[in-house]
């Protein structure tokens, strides 16, 4: 065999690896499929929530069922993120939290539905490095929480509270059956959504999962089940925007944390997250802040946790950008 032809052969062998590769994992998928679960596992009592998550709601999730003969309002509500301690805050910056209120008519009961965090958004956007755990420790789990009573001063004070239409009985009772397979089966919150840039015909290389995410799949439900949804004014909603290149998968932990020939990679994923750790003194939060900003503006690096998986993200300016934009009902 000449060297021309041992080189065709090697290239033809090449191009057929290529191939099989794309056959047996096919081509990437943008934005990644959020990953779905059998089951919602127990949560690690190393997490603590600040604050209890769903006081007054169902410990296991139920949503009382309503007569076919029922008519339910349903409410748009959005109030600034911990409005019950920082009042209007949070939104002067746009940083919203989003709901969905109920009302029957024959009862006259109402109702609130809303999914967030279980150990508040920190928990949810950030790991805990633990001294005893090689791997960075997530406390992500997101839920739904549905519970007797609209606070109408909470939700209309800074923000809206706003009825979009009405339902019958049996479509709140499939809409509830819905929520609690969409419950059991989406379990963690992501703060992040990843483009490209900020351009209208940018990629997304991921998409977040969040309070207003749940909102739109629920307007979304409602609407296949026949409702008529509709608002008098623009509903906008917040959301968190990284940007950089295309990402890299990188593995899980037991791929990069349990490999000694990956541990350079396992050493820059802990050193990037230390500077986000919790509970820091206010010296060491402005250090942090500088290290912060030399990792991802600098550096033009972050590390992305999804789906219980790495990525590194290069970044690019804009880097970072909170907006808050119109989607329209469906």
């Amino acid at each position: 065999m000449t060297h021309r032809e041992a080189a065709l052969c090697l290239n033809l062998l090449l191009f057929l690896h290529v191939v099989a590769q794309v056959r047996s994992y096919g081509p990437q998928q943008w934005p990644v499929p959020y990953r779905r679960f059998d089951r919602r596992p127990d949560v690690d009592s190393y997490c603590e929530a600040l604050y209890p998550f769903c006081p007054t709601g169902d410990r296991d999730g139920r949503i009382p069922y309503l007569r076919d003969s029922d008519v339910i309002s349903v409410y748009r509500l959005q109030t600034p993120v911990w409005e019950f301690k920082y009042g209007d805050l949070m939104g002067k910056f746009h940083i919203m939290h989003d709901a969905v209120g109920f009302r029957s008519s024959e009862t006259g009961a109402n109702y609130t539905m809303e999914w967030y965090e279980l150990f508040q958004l920190g928990n949810c956007t950030f790991p805990h490095l633990r001294p005893e755990q090689y791997a960075p420790f997530w406390c992500n789990q997101g839920a739904a929480c549905f519970f007797e009573g609209i606070d109408d001063l909470h939700w209309s004070q800074n923000g809206t509270l706003e009825k979009l239409g009405e339902i019958t009985g049996n479509q709140f009772n499939d809409m509830a059956q819905w929520v609690q397979d969409d419950n059991e089966t989406g379990i963690y919150y992501e703060t992040w959504t990843v483009r490209s840039d900020p351009s209208p015909n940018a990629t997304v290389w991921f998409e977040s999962y969040d309070c207003s995410q749940f909102v739109h799949r629920t307007y979304r439900k409602l609407t296949e089940l026949g409702a008529k949804l509709s608002s008098r004014t623009q509903t906008n909603y917040t959301k968190i925007y990284l940007f950089s290149g295309e990402p890299t998968y990188l593995g899980n932990d037991s791929a990069i944390f349990g490999q000694p020939a990956l541990k350079n990679l396992a050493t820059d994923i802990r050193k990037f997250y230390h500077p986000f750790r919790p509970h820091q003194s206010f010296k060491d939060f402005a250090l942090s802040l500088l290290e912060a900003y030399k990792q991802v503006v600098l550096d033009k690096s972050f590390y992305l946790y999804y789906n219980f998986e790495y990525w590194h993200l290069p970044m690019k300016p804009p880097y970072i950008q909170i907006t808050y934009e119109e989607v329209p009902l469906p």
